[in-house]
């Protein structure tokens, strides 16, 4: 709700010394203004700091810090907990779920490293530092390095005909190193931004963090209700659109290419960028997906981050930014303070993998094998008597699995982590908090003996669920 997004923005300035016990807060009108919202919902806001404790009120003067407030601000996550949903507990019970041991590993979209290059990069290792013998005493630029953006963007125009020069290129650690710096530029607080929905769970916490206000726009499927995009656009003014519309995380789904150029349109017609994560284009089983958004667009509205890395060597955290330099700059400059540039090695391995034959070679195995292990996974999910429901992805690494009524997406997680296995519960995933009954399964990390067992066991456990 968005008084509680208000109420979370107060909070934070609280804890930054903005407001100090007995201070007075702005008034209802005031901060209204200040933040774009009705009246009603600040309103809503200042009641529940009153209801926690975090204020009082003077009468005919306004609302101030309680001054027990800063001692009890390190109980705001208890006071937050018992305020919300237990899809919200259970968000901050997963926030490490990555670090669970686990002998079944679907809650992580990574590739088996059993699947990818390493005897190919490390000849390749040995090559780059016979061409480059002092490359450990150099630092990269905080853009990166000019031979991996000019070797990226012929790579775009080449692919996609898009005339980029290497300076409208960024490189960083990772795709949600990309988004982070983006937020950082773009988002103040309580911006309103539109995602999807469901979308990559750590987007949200970027965005969370900075403060924004999250639109959801629901993603099945067929893509958008474009109608409804309109009409977000229009009511809101976002500053942007994050997504991810190729296989996308963690449904699957792909965005049809008519869609893509009508929300450039969009884009151009409300002034609302449209950045697009795309993490997994090359991980197609049938056809090429369609073009990225970022081929329609001529006036600069989109922003296109592409992972590059993960489907070669994930450790080298290899991620382009391809943008105007209205964008680039400012991301240049964010990301000159965030660390100054990716190390210069493993930004000089990549760019001679990338260019080499075996690269294609490696890519076309990749295809083969990540498809066997999806129709694997498919396989024992439908030979399962449940009643869960997917839509086949045509590439990427996850299945979008629907629980029947009857299984509980939490008591699922507890027990399969109890008997060592992981997924992602789809509340993590939601802008909103819900989406109880999905599950997110990734296919790629487990190999092939593993998926059978894994899978077996999990509807095993949902079978148990279900007759009690």
């Amino acid at each position: 709700m968005l008084f509680r997004q208000v109420y979370d923005h107060i909070m934070t300035r609280m804890e930054r010394g903005e407001w100090n016990a007995d201070d007075k807060l702005p008034s209802i009108r005031c901060l209204a203004l200040e933040l774009g919202v009705n009246r009603l919902t600040v309103f809503k806001a200042y009641q529940l700091l009153k209801q926690n404790g975090k204020a009082y009120v003077k009468e005919k003067s306004g609302y101030y810090v309680c001054p027990e407030g800063e001692s009890q601000l390190g109980d705001r996550h208890d006071e937050q907990q018992m305020a919300t949903s237990s899809a919200v507990q259970m968000n901050s019970k997963l926030s490490d779920i990555h670090q669970v041991t686990a002998a079944y590993r679907f809650s992580q979209a990574v590739i088996d490293p059993n699947l990818l290059p390493n005897l190919f990069l490390s000849e390749y290792v040995k090559k780059v530092f016979d061409i480059y013998p002092k490359l450990m005493g150099i630092y990269s630029t905080p853009q990166g390095d000019e031979e991996l953006r000019e070797v990226l963007s012929r790579y775009l125009m080449r692919h996609y005909r898009v005339h980029l020069h290497p300076s409208e290129v960024l490189i960083t650690t990772g795709a949600q190193q990309a988004i982070d710096l983006l937020a950082r530029i773009f988002i103040r607080p309580m911006d309103a931004i539109l995602v999807e929905r469901p979308t990559y769970s750590a987007a949200l916490d970027i965005f969370r963090a900075q403060g924004a206000r999250l639109i959801p726009v629901a993603f099945s499927p067929a893509g958008y209700d474009m109608d409804m995009v309109e009409m977000l656009m229009k009511q809101h003014r976002p500053r942007f659109f994050y997504m991810n519309p190729t296989f996308h995380n963690p449904t699957g789904y792909t965005l049809p290419t008519l869609q893509r150029k009508q929300l450039v349109e969009l884009a151009e017609r409300y002034r609302c960028v449209l950045i697009e994560d795309d993490a997994f284009h090359e991980m197609y089983f049938e056809e090429r997906p369609p073009q990225p958004l970022f081929t329609y667009d001529t006036e600069g509205w989109a922003v296109y981050l592409r992972s590059f890395s993960k489907y070669v060597a994930p450790g080298l955290r290899i991620c382009a930014v391809f943008g105007r330099q209205s964008v680039i700059g400012p991301l240049i400059a964010a990301k000159s303070l965030a660390d100054n540039g990716n190390p210069l090695v493993t930004q000089k391995i990549f760019v001679h993998y990338f260019q080499s034959e075996r690269m294609q070679q490696h890519l076309e195995k990749l295809r083969i094998a990540l498809q066997i292990r999806r129709d694997i996974m498919e396989e024992e999910l439908a030979a399962a008597s449940i009643d869960w429901r997917w839509t086949t992805p045509k590439g990427g690494l996850n299945i979008w699995l629907r629980l029947p009524d009857t299984v509980s997406a939490s008591e699922l997680f507890d027990e399969s982590i109890r008997q060592s296995i992981s997924f992602v519960p789809g509340q993590i995933c939601d802008p909103l908090h819900e989406m109880q009954s999905w599950i997110r399964l990734s296919y790629s990390l487990v190999n092939e003996e593993q998926l059978r067992v894994g899978v077996q066991r999990l509807a095993d456990i949902a079978q148990r669920i279900q007759k009690r």
